[in-house]
């Protein structure tokens, strides 16, 4: 859906909170980067995401900031960013994976429409691949990103009001079916 029928489920979608239409959350690999915009644009909004921010703040890649400053000064970078981000983007926002291990950041996502875009271990270690820069994996990937899954879960579900399940569909499907969530809950069986 474009243009009009995008501007009008956009507006008739139920909002919480002043913020983000929509804030996603889910580890490496969920596709937040890829379904954030497609979801925006049906959405009739902008799409931000918080490590785009904190490189434009820092002045270089995420990477870069993990080892010449170290993951707590990312992680301090990271919580500035998600803050000013929920309090001024009205679209569709895409949180780092880790960003939810703050506690401050979990407060902030409280009573917002915060989507996690589960994934399992198998499809994530696939979509990561070894193309991208991705600081907390180096060493043994799988095994990194094994733990870090196991740590965020919890967090992740907790902080979630919509959950999408990722694996096995196409970008495309994954935003239609958020769009959906969010314009409204659909009638259960018999109703």
């Amino acid at each position: 859906m474009t243009g009009s029928g995008a501007q009008r489920d956009a507006a008739a979608a139920p909002r919480e909170a002043a913020g983000p239409l929509a804030i996603l959350i889910g580890p490496p690999g969920a596709g937040k980067s890829t379904v954030g915009p497609l979801l925006a644009a049906r959405l009739g909004v902008g799409f931000l995401e918080t490590d785009d921010q904190i490189e434009a703040t820092a002045g270089k890649p995420v990477g870069d900031i993990f080892v010449e400053d170290g993951e707590a000064a990312f992680r301090a970078l990271e919580r500035e960013a998600v803050a000013r981000a929920v309090a001024s983007h009205d679209g569709v926002l895409g949180l780092g994976g880790g960003a939810v291990l703050d506690p401050g950041t979990q407060q902030l996502l409280t009573q917002r429409r915060v989507v996690y875009l589960a994934t399992g271990f198998a499809a994530a270690a696939k979509r990561v691949g070894m193309d991208t820069p991705r600081p907390l994996l180096i060493g043994n990937p799988r095994a990194k990103l094994r733990e870090l899954l196991e740590q965020r879960l919890p967090i992740y579900q907790k902080l979630a009001r919509i959950t999408v399940t990722t694996d096995g569909r196409a970008p495309d499907e994954i935003a239609a079916d958020v769009a959906a969530q969010i314009a409204g809950p659909r009638p259960g069986p018999g109703q």
